[in-house]
């Protein structure tokens, strides 16, 4: 795949914040990119059952306020906001688990479009284990799979494990785990464990050995 890691890489503001759900603790994951197309398309993309697929996966059931999500081999949920065409919400259930994830698209000047998506899950041992990346770098590539769409609707889907088989694809799951490592450390989790999460991130995506704890 031709694509630039580095630009890729940096197009993308990472950020990780402590909060409560439900009266307990817990992390907010949030991505933010901009895009070469208009609110309207970017809006398109991410909310229409014909286009989802053609950059994330094939997706099932209700896409409306209230309805119920299904998306194949992956989460399900409840659509809880569509404020068309800024903001919609969801809820992210997978393997007994429940998470919130929270979209917003907005005007990015110059004829650009900006999405920023939000994903809070409550304090668990998988996040002590791998930190934000875990959820932070699977969005990424998720978003970077948006932009080839947006670039060229034609294009074929990023195939996810071709991508983590090839060179560019783990150069931009190493950048990616690394910055959401230094994420967490700016958001004041300990340096040498935010750190060493991203590497089990790293290695738990690419298939290569986790480093030494």
């Amino acid at each position: 795949m031709d694509f630039d890691v580095e630009e890729n890489l940096g197009a993308t503001t990472r950020t990780v914040s402590s909060l409560e759900r439900d009266g307990q603790p817990a992390r907010a994951v949030t991505l933010s990119r901009g895009y070469d197309t208009t609110v309207d398309d970017l809006w398109d993309a991410v909310t229409s059952r014909e286009r989802i697929p053609r950059w994330f996966l094939p997706v099932s059931g209700d896409l409306e306020l209230g309805g119920h999500y299904q998306l194949q081999g992956n989460a399900g949920g409840t659509v809880t906001a569509c404020e068309r065409p800024s903001r919609f919400a969801l809820t992210w259930e997978f393997g007994g688990d429940v998470s919130w994830v929270d979209v917003r698209v907005s005007d990015d000047g110059a004829g650009r479009a900006r999405l920023t998506l939000a994903h809070t899950a409550r304090l668990s041992p998988h996040w002590d284990e791998y930190g934000p990346g875990a959820t932070g770098v699977g969005w990424e590539m998720g978003l970077l799979g948006l932009a080839l769409h947006l670039a060229d609707p034609t294009a074929p889907k990023l195939d996810e494990e071709a991508f983590a088989a090839s060179r560019g694809g783990r150069a931009f799951i190493a950048g990616s785990s690394h910055g959401w490592g230094e994420a967490a450390v700016a958001a004041g989790e300990d340096p040498d464990a935010a750190r060493a999460a991203a590497g089990r991130t790293k290695a738990s995506y690419t298939g290569e050995p986790a480093p030494p704890a």
